[in-house]
């Protein structure tokens, strides 16, 4: 019997429902916003990084969580005694800063969220200053200030030896044309940047599949890759700000981004005009990812639908920007290939992937 996320007790249609429920009673705030002399845009709710306007600039707020990936690390630091919190607290910075430049946004400022079960949690000083020099890192490498943060000790809600990492960034856009916003037309190009690996999603599934393991995290992964299974899973996160950033300033025109997390590769069709989304150039699975799926076993189709599958993040560009956009990601040491294309037919809304038969209609992301 084959796993799918939802049998790791993730149900994403149950978690957008609330989303989608957040987001029409947070759209009745937004008169709020004038006293500050801001307004709300158009078209950003529903989207990775809320924006406000101003009249010569917005700026742009997220508040994201790592998930469970920490888990991993902890059992693999028990085991071994190798430590991965500095992987994870750059994990957690990519997964806010990744969402915020979605927009066009680069970021400001970075705050960290440490909600632990027990005090006693920072008195492991190797892994506490594994955090704090992660995160610092995470922080420098998206060119952000740490701002600040809260470190709540939350007995009976937290587990006395874990710790929930999260955090929130503001950011900017000036001048304001250089706004990401969904500008997207037929025959636009889909550039991908790689992934270092399941980065922040699909951990709850990867957790099920060690559990069932007779090595657990020790299991190695093979198909090339000399990892284990606990190794490969806690590779940081790429952050993908300097990709943003140098486009941006060589005056290139990003028509729309994707930040490739939750829901797979159902993420790229995350705009809301219907448009099919044509992945011409996949590239082979990681190593990590073949192992998942025999390990499960994984559907192909689940793999995609639940995990990055070797893409971190997704850029729309005009035909004639794609040598430039692909140079730039380059440029600014991203692993980027021109993957497919943007189409046009009528109210029809999917990504597919031909080579691999693969096709997923809009009905299966209902993040609006």
């Amino acid at each position: 019997m084959s796993l799918s996320y939802e049998s790791s007790g993730v149900n994403y249609d149950q978690l957008d429902a609330f989303k989608r429920a957040c987001q029409r009673a947070a759209r009745t705030t937004a008169s709020e916003l004038a006293a500050h002399g801001y307004a709300e845009p158009a078209s950003t709710r529903g989207e990775s990084a809320y924006l406000i306007e101003a009249a010569d600039h917005f700026l742009a707020h997220v508040e994201e969580g790592l998930g469970t990936k920490n888990l991993v690390a902890d059992v693999v630091y028990t085991q071994t005694g190798k430590n991965f919190y500095r992987e994870i607290a750059i994990d957690t910075v990519a997964t806010i800063v990744n969402d915020l430049i979605t927009c066009g946004a680069l970021p400001i400022s970075v705050a960290m969220h440490a909600a632990v079960g027990e005090s006693d949690w920072f008195a492991d000083a190797p892994r506490m200053e594994a955090l704090v020099a992660g995160w610092t890192e995470g922080c420098r490498q998206a060119g952000a200030v740490w701002g600040g943060g809260e470190t709540p000790t939350l007995r009976g809600i937290v587990e006395k030896n874990a710790i929930v990492l999260a955090g929130s960034a503001i950011g900017k856009i000036s001048p304001k044309s250089l706004r990401i916003t969904g500008d997207v037309r037929d025959g636009d190009r889909i550039i991908f940047l790689a992934s270092s690996g399941v980065q922040t999603n699909g951990l709850s599934l990867c957790r099920l599949i060690a559990s069932k393991l007779p090595q657990g995290y020790q299991t190695p992964i093979g198909h090339g890759d000399a990892r284990t299974y606990g190794e490969a899973l806690l590779a940081p996160s790429v952050i993908y700000v300097a990709f943003v950033r140098e486009c941006q300033r060589r005056g290139l025109k990003l028509n729309y981004v994707s930040h490739v997390t939750g829901h797979g590769w159902r993420k790229l069709m995350r705009l809301d005009d219907p448009f099919v989304y044509e992945i011409t150039t996949p590239r082979a699975p990681l190593p990590l990812f073949k192992f998942l799926q025999e390990a499960g076993p994984i559907t192909e189709r689940e793999m995609y639908a639940t995990f990055n599958q070797g893409v971190g993040f997704a850029a729309y560009v005009a035909p004639e920007n794609t040598d430039a956009v692909l140079a730039a990601a380059q440029a600014t040491g991203y692993d980027a290939w021109l993957a497919g294309r943007v189409k046009k037919d009528g109210a029809r809304k999917a990504v597919v992937v031909p080579s691999l038969g693969l096709e997923f209609d809009g009905s299966t992301l209902q993040v609006r």
